[in-house]
């Protein structure tokens, strides 16, 4: 591994042994893995996860399991990060192939680019229901983007839905120039760091790339209780950062609930993955959950989480 590497790989990780099993193997398979560091922060995991990084040349800081914050963590491993690209991922995530930290480090040629966020897809054998959710998401498209604020009047003169769509950026398999991070770190707040560092850094001037030739397999599987939940910190994230409702009355809940329910079952019909009958039959009560969790978070008051970041 370089002395002085190009790249570090940040990982916050806690009880992941079974998929670092499968992560660390493809990140030491990458083109690019000779110029590249791990960094890891583990949050007093219970498991294999620290012999396993260690194991892999990683460098590892233990912390507390109360200490972990998703802004607050990540700035902790770029403290102890060597590389001028800091490539942050999920212990979740597997990269598609081996060209996955070349294909996302190519939008940096362009020195105006801050940060770049990779596309994100199911890997085979995924539930149907994450998969198709997974498959419907803007980082799953296929056309490459570059945004920046040369035409806008800042951003938070844009209307909240067209504020939210060039906010985007995924912390789960992204990167970010080290020499901008340290200017421009994560606020550290409870959800949505990854929208507040893009607020910042294009409202200082730089650019964010969406890179879909960089591939990375993710997707949650959730339960009804699980769904309700994530799906509500996301709505009241939208409503006090956006100003957008997401299910803004019981209409639109039922509207939401029933094109949720249509898109699930074209695509089971059209894809037909194993599984697809019980997916079928666990739909409704994962789409009411759903949204449900939006039509109580799109209620959501109190102080925008991070406006300060303008």
């Amino acid at each position: 591994m370089s002395a002085c590497p190009r790249l570090s790989i940040l990982l916050p990780t806690w009880n992941g042994e079974q998929d670092l099993e499968r992560l660390l193997p493809v990140l030491r398979a990458q083109d690019l893995f000779a110029e590249t560091e791990i960094v890891a922060v583990d949050s007093t995991s219970r498991d294999r996860t620290v012999e396993l990084l260690r194991a892999s040349g990683a460098r590892v800081e233990i912390i507390p399991t109360k200490e972990f914050g998703h802004g607050r963590t990540r700035n902790r491993m770029a403290k102890l990060a060597r590389g001028e690209l800091l490539m942050f991922l999920s212990q979740d995530v597997v990269p598609a192939d081996r060209g996955y930290l070349a294909a996302l480090a190519a939008p940096f040629a362009d020195p105006r680019v801050a940060g770049a966020y990779a596309r994100v897809l199911p890997e085979e054998g995924a539930d149907p229901l994450a998969a198709r959710t997974v498959l419907d998401l803007p980082e799953a498209g296929t056309e490459p983007e570059v945004r920046d604020l040369d035409a806008v009047d800042g951003v938070w003169s844009l209307a909240p839905r067209e504020r939210a769509r060039y906010l985007r950026f995924n912390n789960v398999a992204s990167a970010i120039r080290a020499d901008v991070f340290r200017a421009l770190p994560f606020p550290d707040v409870t959800f949505g760091e990854d929208f507040a560092w893009a607020a910042r850094a294009l409202t200082a001037g730089h650019r964010i790339a969406y890179a879909p030739a960089a591939v990375a397999f993710h997707a949650h599987s959730y339960g009804p209780r699980a769904a309700y939940a994530r799906y509500r910190t996301d709505a009241e994230f939208h409503a006090q950062v956006h100003g957008w409702r997401v299910r803004r009355n019981l209409a639109s809940a039922a509207k939401g609930f029933f094109f949720e329910l249509g898109r699930d079952a074209a695509w089971l019909a059209r894809e037909r993955p194993p599984g697809a009958l019980g997916a079928l039959l666990r739909a409704p009560g994962l789409r009411a959950a759903q949204v449900l969790g939006q039509y109580v978070g799109s209620r959501g008051r109190g102080p925008a989480v991070w406006r300060g970041s303008r």
